[in-house]
């Protein structure tokens, strides 16, 4: 679809299965694995199509995990799940900040960066649209976007 260059700005494709709550770790693997082995076939695709500085790719989860194992050797839902953003558009690092594991919120733990300032900066930055319709509000930009 991109490289017929149908006009479409955003595309959603979906992974799932990381909802594990029991015998998390080889689950967690092999998904993990997988989402890298397609996001790497995905952006050496568009590299070969000439198209790797006009694709900008955003993970993300609508939950995160807790901090301590549960007893069926997994984790239930959390918080402050991480994110990545990759493409020949971004400003590589981490834009953030790493989370404590001792300075936890209920055995959860606090996020440091609000996710409506990662849309924020990808709406204005990338797609060039205000984000306020989106995110409800103003959030602080985060140097994301090359």
């Amino acid at each position: 679809m991109i490289a017929g260059e149908i006009g479409t700005k955003v595309f959603f494709a979906t992974l799932g299965g990381f909802d594990t709550h029991a015998s998390q770790a080889a689950t967690q693997q092999r998904l993990l694995t997988d989402l890298d082995n397609s996001l790497e076939a995905f952006m050496r695709n568009m590299e070969s199509l000439g198209r790797y500085d006009d694709v900008m790719v955003v993970t993300f989860s609508e939950f995160g995990r807790r901090v301590a194992e549960n007893g069926s050797n997994g984790t239930d839902h959390g918080t402050a799940e991480p994110l990545f953003v990759l493409g020949g558009g971004v400003k590589g690092g981490l834009h953030g900040s790493y989370h404590s594991l001792s300075d936890l919120d209920l055995g959860d733990l606090k996020y440091a960066t609000d996710f409506r300032s990662v849309y924020s900066t990808l709406l204005q930055g990338w797609l060039g649209t205000g984000p306020e319709q989106v995110v409800g509000g103003t959030f602080p930009t985060l140097p994301l976007v090359a």
